[in-house]
């Protein structure tokens, strides 16, 4: 027997984000589309890679986060780039903006998947790598990748 849903409910990563920062703290937090963004979204067509948060007036916004227009959607599909409300608890909205506002941090969004059919942004509190702490971890994963080859040759022999 086939299942039709998918068995990993990522929809889609934000892979440049960790290693153009460090990740001090992450928040889920749920997002306010509409029906073709959603139908989008399930198709796999979305691109949080410039995406990050703003908080305005007490509300956070997620901006430049691309969810491009559904297929078989009509003339109304809304703007691909459009601002989208993140629903967020007030007391989290206020400790962001507070972490934003006096250590100069910034918040991206990680992943979207779905959760019981909700779909969910996994957003950071995040603060900018400098380039020699991207070179480190490039050296480190791939002293890591030649550790896991050895001892692979050597459960092989």
């Amino acid at each position: 027997m086939s299942r039709t849903a998918p068995t990993d409910p990522v929809l889609s990563r934000n892979r440049r984000a960790t290693h153009e920062y460090h990740v001090i703290e992450t928040f889920e937090a749920g997002v306010a589309l509409t029906g073709t963004e959603v139908k989008s979204l399930r198709a796999g067509r979305v691109q949080l890679r410039d995406g990050y948060v703003r908080i305005e007036n007490g509300e956070a916004w997620l901006l430049q986060v691309n969810i491009s227009h559904y297929e078989q959607g009509n003339r109304n599909n809304p703007d691909p780039n459009r601002r989208r409300k993140l629903l967020l608890h007030r007391r989290e909205i206020e400790y962001l903006d507070g972490k934003v506002r006096t250590q100069g941090l910034t918040v991206v969004p990680l992943r979207m998947y779905l959760l019981r059919n909700h779909v969910k942004v996994e957003i950071a509190l995040v603060r900018g790598k400098k380039l020699w702490d991207k070179r480190q971890d490039v050296a480190r994963r791939d002293a890591q990748r030649e550790m896991e080859r050895a001892a692979a040759r050597t459960l092989r022999s």
